[in-house]
């Protein structure tokens, strides 16, 4: 018997699709923003045509370069993505997700503070969103963010339409 940490869950995304890279590929750490206004509604973007699951609605963020921390990655991305300059960032969850193209470390922090007016640079679209969400289809890496927020709220009915 081994004692100590216990490897994350992983969530497999579309699991019937080959993996591209093999078991060996590494992993892409992503800084996911969740931005929640005062009302309690969080912004949802589109994903941009062009991109991997166009079309599927997540929270907005993106990948960590090299030499950045999560919050650098977070405050970087979002400006570029959306127009907004982030104040305090709260690192809440971590989600490992396997995806046919990628194998992602989802670093979601929540956000309750911005300023700027949101701009979709890359053409995608927002909707601020409450459990259950209207928007469709919601990425996989996406459910999870869902489904603690039903938790943290209380919230017994499903948590997206799809």
């Amino acid at each position: 018997m081994t004692h100590g940490v216990a490897a994350p869950a992983v969530l497999v995304a579309d699991g019937d699709r080959p993996r591209e890279g093999g078991p060996q590929r590494k992993e892409v750490a992503v800084a996911v923003g969740v931005l929640v206004r005062d009302d309690g509604r969080f912004l949802l973007t589109s994903r941009p045509e062009g991109k991997v699951y166009a079309g599927y609605w997540e929270f907005p963020g993106g990948k960590v370069e090299p030499g950045e921390s999560i919050e650098q990655a977070l405050r970087r991305e979002l400006v570029e993505e959306i127009g907004v300059t982030i104040g305090a960032v709260h690192p809440w969850r971590v989600e490992l997700v396997d995806y046919p193209h990628a194998l992602v470390r989802l670093h979601f922090c929540k956000v309750f503070e911005w300023q700027g007016e949101l701009h979709m640079h890359e053409g995608q679209r927002c909707a601020w969103e409450a459990l259950p969400v209207q928007v469709q289809p919601v990425l996989p890496g996406t459910v999870p963010v869902l489904q603690w927020f039903a938790q943290e709220r209380g919230f017994s009915g499903a948590t997206h339409a799809g």
